[in-house]
């Protein structure tokens, strides 16, 4: 537990009982100093008369400096006995019958025994927090609450807050060309200072430049602040749902199922592959999970710092890309991404294991030669492919693995020794991406997203619902 200064020290009362749930305790810096004190007594009579008089000596020396204390602040939890409780009330331990201390024989797993299921989780805090009733809010006349749908009712504590963002479906026939009165008073709304005049030009220029755009394309080539983006997209742009553009921003008024130049701006969902036909398991994998149900936060581990709230006055104040003067960027730069984080470079790592890469976006002079194969021959536009042929995406899948696959080779050739050429390679790596019926089995096996790996779609969407 020291060694690691995100554990917290754990204590069981009964360290015998796998079900004694621990109380915990802090770790704290200190300076302080480690004493072994000794305190002798010598007993001297001086006559028959008088009494004892104790001599008392104490003697202390300095062992060494402590840097770490650990301080239980916390109160003790329930704890959960495996007992059962009988019709006359009596309490029966059940240890001897739950509890498998060495092999036993077949008759030992069919006993019949009163159902005893220990509660999955035990409270995640163990100190008290104050908890502020405060009366209902009085809104102004005409204020109607928003509407929740029914099966979002679950987990929900509060209603989110609309961006007012258009989403768009592939068979949508209608595609909008301004945007939603709403957007635009929340953009007037944060909008309050030069520099943000700026990136609204700035973004205006993106948009005439390319019709399409991702928003992590977006963020690195403007700097802007992230809940600034939240309501400045859906001023200039609509958000596409489903087919080639999906969980891409596309300029109002456009409409790239009537464009067949608006190929180079499909997306393609890419994702790293693992196993051991690819020469590395999920542990090997040389891009690391950006988040993992292993470092799920539990009451003993210490708690992260949550990340400041923004609210609508933090944005008026100027939360955009000048910020505040002590940072260590420059304001031209303070929020702007890396360009590796929506472009694809011959050589490089993608930063993420899953990717989504526009194709205009794959800096590579053979994935490019893929994508127009049928420049000018363009007929219809498909909601798996748009306008590229069949296939378009496996081939361009297949491909990038197997450039990430030679980066890998030539920086840890350890994890290759045992594995076939090159050109079995090759074979290895080109399969189906399973999106055909008759490929589901091995989409569910080769294609599914890497844990820890962040779906961007998805996420965008629950930052605008």
């Amino acid at each position: 537990i020291y060694a690691d200064p995100a554990k917290r020290l754990e204590l069981y009362f009964r360290p015998k009982d796998p079900y004694c749930h621990p109380v915990c305790a802090n770790r704290f810096p200190t300076s302080t100093m480690l004493l072994r004190v000794r305190r002798s007594t010598k007993k001297q009579q001086l006559n028959a008369e008088e009494q004892i008089q104790p001599e008392v000596q104490f003697e202390m020396e300095i062992l060494g400096i402590v840097t770490t204390v650990y301080k239980f602040q916390g109160m003790s939890d329930f704890q959960y006995l495996a007992m059962h409780s009988g019709p006359d009330g009596k309490q029966t331990s059940m240890y001897d019958k739950v509890l498998m201390l060495k092999p036993e024989k077949e008759e030992f797993f069919n006993k019949d025994l009163p159902l005893y299921i220990p509660p999955p989780i035990f409270s995640r805090l163990d100190t008290p927090v104050d908890y502020f009733y405060r009366p209902d809010i009085q809104h102004r006349s005409g204020y109607n609450n928003p509407q929740v749908s029914g099966e979002n009712l679950i987990g929900l504590s509060r209603a989110r807050r609309p961006h007012n963002a258009i989403f768009v479906n592939f068979d949508d026939e209608e595609i909008p060309t301004k945007p939603l009165d709403a957007a635009v008073q929340n953009w007037k709304k944060v909008c309050t200072n030069p520099v943000d005049k700026k990136v609204e030009e700035e973004l205006r220029k993106l948009f005439e430049v390319r019709p399409v755009w991702s928003r992590n394309a977006v963020k690195a080539n403007i700097s802007v602040h992230p809940d600034k983006l939240k309501v400045l997209l859906p001023y200039l742009a609509y958000y596409m749902l489903t087919g080639p553009w999906r969980s891409l921003w596309v300029r109002f008024g456009y409409d790239p199922r009537k464009h067949p130049e608006a190929k180079i701006y499909q997306v393609l969902d890419f994702r790293i592959r693992c196993g051991m036909k690819y020469g590395y398991a999920a542990t090997d994998m040389p891009v690391k999970a950006k988040r993992s149900t292993y470092n799920y936060s539990l009451p003993i581990t210490v708690k992260k710092q949550g990340s400041h709230t923004v609210s609508v006055h933090d944005l008026k104040q100027g939360l955009g890309s000048a910020g505040t003067s002590g940072a260590k960027k420059p304001p031209s730069s303070r929020y702007k991404l890396k360009e590796s984080i929506y472009i694809f470079q011959e050589g490089a790592l993608p930063p993420y294991r899953q990717m989504f890469y526009q194709l205009c976006d794959l800096n590579v002079e053979s994935l490019q030669k893929i994508i127009h194969r049928n420049d000018g021959t363009e007929s219809e536009c498909t909601e798996r492919d748009g306008w590229c042929l069949a296939k378009t995406s496996d081939d361009l899948r297949d491909s990038m693995s197997l450039m990430i696959k030679q980066i890998i080779r030539s920086t840890r050739p350890a994890l290759f020794s045992n594995t076939t050429s090159s050109e079995d390679g090759k074979e290895q790596l080109a399969y189906e991406s399973g999106e055909d019926e008759d490929d589901e089995e091995e989409e569910e096996e080769d294609f599914k997203p890497s844990d820890g790996s962040e779906n961007e779609m998805e996420t965008e969407i629950l930052d605008y619902v």
